[in-house]
């Protein structure tokens, strides 16, 4: 029975308990301990004077403001500070101990806090105390310096382009901008109190209302503080004649806003824009808006004949994919029975909503997304298929295939999105092939990723997100393909360059990005495309990794490739040059006459949608279940093509004879296969079904978890796959997909989630109680033998273990890995531990949320194991069952009895 096919098996939580956790933080650096040890006087001096020059400082500056201009709007009490800390400081001591409020952490211990006391008389007394060893003055050995020049700040609230023009920005010019605001304050959830063994009812139930209040409190002052903030923001922007862009009759604005900060898209004139930046003192960015960058079509419409085609409309209970992007030709023959023209809108300004049609030059750019979500590889062309999935139409884009500068990119993500999740197809996917020219910035992430990643916790959604595309010859700042190849970057290594790296907000840890793979090699009247051979990264496919080295993107699908002449440097084109090179597409005749399918375009925007085709391929099987679980799935299926297998086996069994230089350019071709393929291509079939061959096990519904929380799923192998004599390959494949909620003024990817998570397993040779008493602290059973040895995981936690060298399976959302053991080397339980961690929040109620898959395959496919396999955990889920009755008739009976 090869080909019959399987449900998913139940991925079993056979135990929960509070974490054991290794580590407890970083280590800390030489500085502090000299600080602490041999330079406790001068540092208290040093840190002493910087305090008395900064406030004297900062008292002339505001007078001067004033006294130069009376009429200009109320600056806050507080001032920005730019600290030097040790990396391992929890910065919540800078508010405990100091009164501080943290405005954003940067890198390599840079933070910029604000103090309301212009005097900072907090700080000063503790920096005293430290000369002669006050206790309570203990953190300020970890606070290294105190910077006081202007120019150390500006650097790192504003962007690359901004700061190089900060010294020319004129009074009158005016600006458009992005600012980001922090505005945490310094309350915090106060710690919850713990029931002593003789604490009486009453006084405990006062204890918890106390702080229930209290945390309440909190909440109610932050969203105080955020409204307060807004309104000065908009006095200043007023005052000085400029607009908020993204405010309509004043309503107060709901988008970018976080859970620590709001980013407002302004115009105003540059005298404005210094006094907003030198003075208001809760600014963290301050950035320009990006450029749009998407495919460009070069090649001409070759004559197609008219189509004998007669698509049905999807089941009125099909899934449903948005396509935000340039519109849709709603009324196209191959598209018109599945578009939902009743939800189609335009959300362009100064448009109509109702003006909805792709009218992109060049054959569209909405519809060919469409189509790619429809039809995948082969558009149909003949006959009366039925159409899988329903079409929403979301235009932002225009006629240029631009973003207008006037639309707030996370303001439309959040418009859109809330509008199609609570409209009548309660919408949970879509496709969002819109990127910005450049690699992504690594200070923060932006607004527009931040916001996705916001939207992902709040509501069961995925985006489906393309990497962006490098385009073939790019506008300054922005090498192009034709530029990276003049410059003496060959293919495909300027892909590992940072110029390449993932585009905004491709970075997303929420979205799933999607870059672009090669068909084949191809060769046509002097020009030939880039790819050496099958599946290789498309030239034009940006890479990771993304911010703080998460891998992205997580998964490629076939975008085409463009082509090249042999000239030096080459002539670079894209679009339809050679047809077979591109992807065979839906084509939009609005503003341009020509065929209705065709292969003239290429791009990461058309490799996209294939991926939320499969998206809704799992939502059509499992539509219950979270879209966490999709994404997990989609990943889950993905593998790397056959040319990058060949570099993982040289690694995992050194081939006689290879010498050292060798293997160190093996790990390195391996690291940048992973950065521009992330976890390969996914498949259809390995998502969706089982096999003899292949079983996964999932996770049912999406799991919450807090911080030092663990819990532990167990997979029993049963005897016969475990036999001594036989001696099969089993590749193991884990990936888990988790949600918390996102903090955008935190520069680490610790302290941007509320809590993060992590995945780690039991090894080979090692037995169930072991591993319990390894991940689970408080409740050891015996151990029955010793650890046992790692299993041989492509990438690991650590970036300097695995096959893959310089980066971690664990830095992302989605994390995966994948191992080839061999059968008799199985354990008789092979153990999951998903465990908790404490990100940005102290609140005892916050959790993660995640779902995970685990997939087992006979590599040579020489006996069935979905059988054995199946039986072993269903007798084992019924034991689980038996025992949790037995445990809840036993807490009855307590109560009972009491």
């Amino acid at each position: 029975m090869p080909g019959q096919q399987f449900a998913y098996l139940p991925l079993l939580r056979t135990y929960k308990g509070r974490a054991r956790l290794g580590g407890g933080g970083g280590n800390t650096s030489p500085q502090t301990i000299a600080n602490r040890n041999v330079h406790r006087q001068a540092h208290s001096a040093t840190l002493d004077a910087a305090v008395q020059a900064f406030s004297a400082d900062w008292r002339q500056r505001k007078a001067r403001r004033q006294a130069d201009d009376p009429t200009l709007p109320e600056v806050p009490a507080g001032v920005p500070i730019l600290l030097e800390v040790d990396p391992s400081l929890d910065l919540d001591a800078l508010r405990h101990f100091f009164a501080f409020e943290i405005v954003a952490e940067q890198e390599d211990g840079f933070v910029i806090v604000a103090s309301e006391d212009l005097d900072m008389a907090t700080f000063r007394e503790k920096v005293r105390g430290f000369a002669v060893r006050i206790q309570g003055s203990a953190t300020i050995a970890e606070v290294h310096r105190l910077h006081t020049n202007d120019a150390d700040r500006l650097a790192r609230i504003l962007s690359e382009h901004l700061l190089q023009l900060w010294g020319q920005i004129g009074d009158d010019d005016l600006y458009m901008v992005d600012i980001g605001i922090a505005c945490t304050g310094t309350l915090t959830i106060p710690t919850p109190p713990k029931r002593g063994k003789r604490t009486k009812d009453a006084e405990w139930a006062e204890k918890e209302f106390t702080w229930s209040e209290r945390r309440a409190a909190a909440y109610s002052e932050w969203e105080h503080l955020q409204t307060e903030r807004e309104t000065a923001l908009g006095r200043f922007v007023t005052f000085y004649q400029g607009e908020i862009l993204h405010l309509v009759d004043g309503v107060d604005f709901v988008a970018g806003v976080l859970p620590d900060s709001f980013t407002a898209r302004v115009r105003i004139s540059g005298k404005g824009l210094k006094d907003i930046v030198l003075n208001y003192p809760y600014v963290f960015e301050v950035v320009e808006p990006e450029d749009i960058a998407l495919p460009q079509n070069a090649g001409r419409a070759a004559a197609q004949p008219q189509l004998a085609v007669a698509p049905v409309a999807p089941g009125a209970d099909a899934p449903t994919v948005c396509v935000i992007d340039s519109g849709i030709q709603e009324q196209h023959v191959l598209l018109q029975p599945a578009v939902d023209q009743a939800t189609s809108r335009c959300f362009l300004p100064d448009t109509t909503s109702t003006d909805v049609g792709d009218a992109v030059v060049g054959g569209g750019h909405g519809t060919r997304v469409a189509g790619a979500v429809l039809y995948g590889e082969e558009v149909a062309k003949a006959g009366a298929p039925q159409l899988p999935y329903w079409i929403q139409n979301a235009r932002v884009l225009d006629a240029n295939n631009c973003l207008p500068e006037t639309i707030f990119p996370a303001e439309a993500m959040r418009t859109i999105v809330e509008h199609y999740h609570f409209g009548s197809r309660a919408t949970r996917i879509f496709n969002h092939s819109i990127n910005a020219y450049g690699g992504c910035r690594l200070r923060y992430m932006s607004s527009w990723a931040a916001e996705i990643d916001a939207l992902a916790d709040a509501h069961d959604v995925l985006i489906i997100q393309s990497a962006g595309n490098i385009l073939p010859t790019g506008p300054v700042p922005y090498p192009g393909v034709r530029d990276h190849l003049a410059a003496g970057r060959a293919y495909p290594d300027y892909l590992a360059e940072r110029a390449a790296r993932v585009a905004n907000p491709g970075q997303s840890l929420q979205a799933l990005t999607v870059g672009s793979v090669a068909y084949d090699v191809f060769e046509q009247g002097g020009w030939r495309s880039f790819a050496a051979a099958p599946d290789w990264p498309s030239a034009f496919s940006r890479s990771g990794p993304g911010i703080w080295d998460v891998i992205k993107p997580e998964v490629v699908e076939y975008g085409g490739d463009y082509i090249r002449t042999g000239n030096q440097p080459p002539d670079v084109q894209g679009g339809g040059g050679i047809p077979a090179a591109c992807p065979e597409l839906v084509r939009s005749s609005l503003a341009t006459p020509g065929p209705a399918v065709d292969r003239d375009a290429t791009g990461t925007s058309f490799a996209a949608p294939k991926v939320a085709r499969i998206a809704a391929a799992l939502q059509r099987v499992l539509p219950d279940e979270t879209t966490l679980l999709y994404r997990a799935l989609i990943v889950q299926s993905a593998q790397w093509p056959e040319w990058a297998e060949d570099v993982l086996s040289q690694i995992r069994i050194p081939p006689a004879g290879q010498t050292k230089p060798q293997r160190q350019q093996l790990l390195g071709q391996a690291l940048n296969i992973t950065r521009s393929i992330g976890f390969g291509i996914p498949d259809l079939a390995r998502a969706t079904t089982n096999t003899d061959h292949r079983t996964t096990y999932i996770t049912q519904s999406e799991t919450p978890i807090h911080a030092y929380e663990c819990h532990i799923y167990q997979v029993p192998i049963p005897a016969e796959l475990r036999r001594p004599a036989d001696d099969f390959d089993i590749r193991i494949d884990v990936t888990m997909s988790y949600v918390a909620q996102p903090r955008r003024t935190r520069r680490n990817l610790r302290r941007y989630l509320s809590t993060w998570v992590d995945w780690t397993s039991s090894n080979l040779g090692e037995g169930l109680n072991t591993f319990h008493d390894r991940a689970i602290k408080g409740e050891e059973v015996e151990a029955e033998d010793l650890p046992g040895s790692t299993l041989p995981w492509t990438l690991q936690v650590s970036d300097t273990a695995g096959s893959v060298r310089g980066t971690r399976r664990n830095s992302g959302t989605v994390q995966k890995d994948w191992a080839i053991v061999k059968s008799n080397t199985l354990p008789e339980h092979f153990c999951i531990a998903v465990r908790g961690h404490q990100g940005w929040s102290n609140d005892p109620d916050t959790t993660a949320r995640y779902a995970m898959a685990v997939t087992f395959e006979i590599v040579g496919q020489e006996i069935s194991i979905h059988d054995p396999l199946r039986t072993a955990v269903l007798e084992l889920q019924t034991q689980v069952e038996t025992e949790l009755e037995v445990e809840a008739e036993a807490e009855i009976e307590v109560e009972g009895g009491a």
